[in-house]
């Protein structure tokens, strides 16, 4: 058996790769939509994708799956559980008007892949339709598994959140009752040895959860003993309130996410090949969409960007929180510029055709941002503790922190209010504009990227250089000297 993690360092999201050596065929279980990947990786290794599965709807990326049902003509393994709002609504909408080969899945239905066998269980929870892939090698002379594709519901240290729903998609009131669902799903945990493997699909860093691990994989035995999760899970009114507690806001993108890998996510086909542009043709395309449309992402780092940028541009650095940033700051049906070297170009667009931007119109090569080049570059405001102390007992400023709810909890500013950035989007509403905006959080990055998304809406916007540490260390310091001269 040939099996391969295929991981998005950014996203935290791994796709697995699965193969029979014997036949040269393979199943893809949650890929992401730029699939080329996948089968290049198949294709190095003497497999060809024959089949593609989903754990469940996802809710932080488009799904592959489709893509590779068109292009390669991979049979479509998909959950049938759940209720009926979580049917998937593609299968009979191929691009010539065809159905795709697949098959719906409920608990303890089996298929194969060459000499893999393949049960399903379902595990609600995280989703009403969530189910787990266990894989024993026959075709190797097993009769019992070696591991399972846990997806969204098993993590390494963590479970799969049960709010989405109801956070992200908006189904009122289904958080507690998914929570239930989920602790009832547990029970699945204990009809497997200990040696079972857990091949999950999100690591550290991934929004759908709160305190995943950063060891890829584990095993159910370990799981059993040291997942939290687990331990909390000694009554359903215990697991019910350690599970909902302290869970991040999700990316304001998750909900489209859903619906569209519900609905069907677009075909994607070929990557988007933006071509450079001057001067001339950037003013031509804001001209075109309009400011409000055409959303101008600057990938370079902050230090670079608030010495002097694009009138507008959105401070996104292409670090690992790229994706999930720009889900949360670009408008679902904006066109985009990038603001990039060259060489991060197609690294920049992978990222954003994950999840579901594919207008991406053109490129400004980041060296071209020189004031000879013809272009305004205005720079970003930023303050130090000492100045927004200062303004703030002036009462000349609003504070915005932009960090999660559960920070916010455990200290803030006096005066701050609080919207988590990846939530800002959709809650400008509730942001006065008759005073210049300090904006904070922990140290600084998070209030960078809210800042730059303010000033592109109208506002002033002020970040606190250094966030709370630094407000925090100058308190402390300011307490010592106290301190020593009494």
């Amino acid at each position: 058996m040939f099996l391969r993690m295929i991981y998005d360092e950014r996203l935290a999201q791994a796709a697995w790769l699965i193969g029979c050596q014997q036949t040269g065929e393979a199943i893809i279980i949650d890929p992401e939509r730029d699939v080329d990947r996948y089968l290049e990786v198949a294709a190095a290794n003497e497999l060809r994708i024959v089949a593609a599965a989903e754990t469940h709807i996802h809710a932080d990326f488009l799904s592959g799956a489709r893509e590779l049902a068109e292009r390669v003509g991979a049979t479509v393994y998909l959950s049938v559980e759940g209720d009926a709002d979580w049917k998937y609504e593609w299968l009979d909408k191929k691009a010539d008007g065809g159905t795709y080969p697949h098959k719906l899945l409920k608990d303890g239905d089996t298929f194969r892949i060459g000499g893999i066998h393949f049960r399903v269980v379902h595990t609600p929870g995280h989703t009403p339709e969530h189910i787990v892939f266990v894989v024993t090698d026959e075709g190797g002379g097993a009769s019992e598994p070696i591991g399972a594709v846990t997806g969204d519901f098993l993590f390494v240290g963590d479970l799969g959140r049960p709010d989405l729903l109801e956070s992200a998609a908006g189904k009122q009131g289904a958080m507690t009752p998914s929570a239930k669902q989920l602790y009832h799903s547990l029970a699945r945990v204990g009809e497997f040895e200990d040696y079972v493997q857990v091949w999950p699909g999100h690591g550290a860093g991934s929004a759908c959860g709160k305190a995943l691990g950063a060891v890829p994989t584990s095993t159910l035995g370990y799981e059993r003993r040291f997942n939290e999760a687990l331990q909390h899970a000694t009554s359903e009114e215990a697991f019910v309130e350690f599970i909902l507690a302290g869970q991040p806001e999700p990316p304001l993108y998750f909900a489209r996410m859903k619906r569209d890998n519900k609905l069907g996510p677009p075909l994607l086909g070929e990557l988007p090949q933006p071509a450079p542009l001057e001067a001339d043709a950037l003013a031509k395309l804001r001209k075109q969409y309009g400011e409000d449309k055409l959303a101008i992402v600057d990938t370079r780092p902050w230090e670079e960007f608030r010495t002097g940028h694009l009138a507008g541009a959105l401070s996104l650095p292409l670090k690992k929180e790229f994706p999930t940033n720009a889900g949360s700051l670009i408008g679902a049906e904006e066109a985009i510029v990038l603001v990039a070297r060259p060489e991060d170009v197609e690294e920049a667009v992978r990222n954003l055709v994950r999840i579901g931007y594919d207008r991406i119109v053109g490129y400004l090569p980041a060296e071209a941002l020189t004031q000879q080049a013809g272009f305004e570059l205005p720079t970003s405001e930023f303050v130090d503790v000492a100045e927004a102390q200062r303004a703030i007992q002036a009462g000349e400023v609003h504070v915005l922190d932009v960090r999660r709810a559960s920070e916010f909890a455990e200290g803030h500013i006096d005066t701050a209010a609080n919207v988590a950035h990846t939530r800002l989007l959709s809650r400008l509403d509730e942001v006065p504009r008759d005073k210049p905006l300090l904006v904070v959080c922990r140290s600084g990055n998070r209030s960078a990227r809210a800042a730059s998304l303010l000033q592109r809406r109208g506002y002033r916007a002020l970040n606190l250089e250094g966030g709370m540490l630094a407000w925090k260390a100058a308190q402390s310091g300011a307490t010592s000297q106290a301190t020593v001269g009494t």
